[in-house]
């Protein structure tokens, strides 16, 4: 901008006046310095996918939003964070040489294990199967967190596929998100372990705000009634807002998709369930930007952001 800015008085200082093809020539170089400077860019918009209850279509949830803002135009990373059960790469149908494990050993960088899906999505594998894994320390998952203050820039959107439950992993990493999606389907155990994971979340770790997305639904009507009775309980006894973000309804064509091992915004975009992820898409990228309210915790990208506010000495 100050370049542009100095070839504009410089033009203006000069003792005789420019003919018109000079000035349409400085104005193209002024357009071009203009141009070359970058905008400001957001901070990474970090988001958790959790439901506490297995089964209720979570990880489908987190691949199929990630796709659908990749496509869109977003830079966008997917952590499978289920590190002893991770099923990401299965319903993209990859298959990546490593994962998570490798670069807690030392073998790899995050950003090398950076995987390229549909859509331009990236995801970062974890492994399946192996019981050391799934026993990660807290000290072992700060370090996946902490990881991401290493890539040399971080995305738009990094996603957060949790695993089930209520194990430290999973409120660990759904702690260190800036937003926490809770996916819930019609059944009262999803319900009450939804809730669960939301009394935690608040009590132990702050979280004042979560969004619930209801999956496998028949309308619109179903879902925003499954949101009350969970705001319901969590107005009475969490200090925690929970907002509707969306829903997905039953669709053949994704029970196809998973089949399939694809996206199903991508193979069947036409589709209920594709609408309504590119819907649930849109809607997220209207979020209003979260504060840091709640107890001091872990959370991605901190380290990066502390570094950036230092003052040079």
């Amino acid at each position: 901008m100050n370049q542009a800015w100095g070839l504009q008085q410089l033009l203006a200082a000069m003792v005789v006046p420019p003919s018109p093809a000079t000035a349409a020539a400085s104005g193209d170089q002024a357009d071009g310095l203009l141009a070359a400077v970058p905008s400001a860019r957001r901070p990474c918009r970090t988001i958790a996918v959790a439901g506490g209850k297995g089964g209720v279509g979570k990880s489908t949830v987190a691949v199929n939003l990630g796709v659908a803002l990749a496509s869109a135009g977003h830079e966008t990373i997917l952590l499978d964070a289920d590190t002893g059960l991770a099923n990401v790469d299965v319903l993209l149908g990859l298959s990546p040489p490593q994962h998570i494990g490798h670069m807690l050993d030392g073998e790899c960088t995050l950003e090398s294990l950076l995987t390229p899906a549909p859509g331009g999505l990236q995801i970062v594998p974890s492994g399946s199967g192996a019981r050391r894994l799934a026993q990660l320390d807290n000290n072992q998952l700060a370090a996946i967190i902490r990881a991401f203050d290493d890539l040399p820039q971080p995305p738009e959107y990094l996603l957060v596929d949790t695993a089930a439950g209520l194990s430290d992993s999973v409120t660990m990493f759904a702690a260190a998100a800036a937003e926490v999606i809770l996916v819930v389907c019609d059944e009262p155990a999803s319900l009450t372990d939804a809730y669960g994971l939301a009394k935690v979340l608040s009590r132990d770790f702050g979280v004042r705000r979560l969004r619930m997305v209801a999956n496998m639904v028949h309308n619109e009507g179903d879902a925003r009634l499954l949101h009350q009775k969970l705001a319901r309980v969590s107005d009475r006894f969490l200090d925690v807002a929970m907002e509707f973000s969306g829903w997905v309804p039953h669709d053949e064509r994704l029970r196809q998709a998973i089949k399939r091992q694809a996206a199903v915004v991508e193979l069947w975009p036409s589709s209920p369930s594709a609408r309504a992820f590119k819907k649930l898409a849109e809607s997220v990228d209207k979020w209003v930007e979260p504060g840091r309210a709640g107890l001091d915790r872990i959370s991605f990208f901190s380290g990066r952001e502390a570094s950036a506010g230092e003052k040079p000495g």
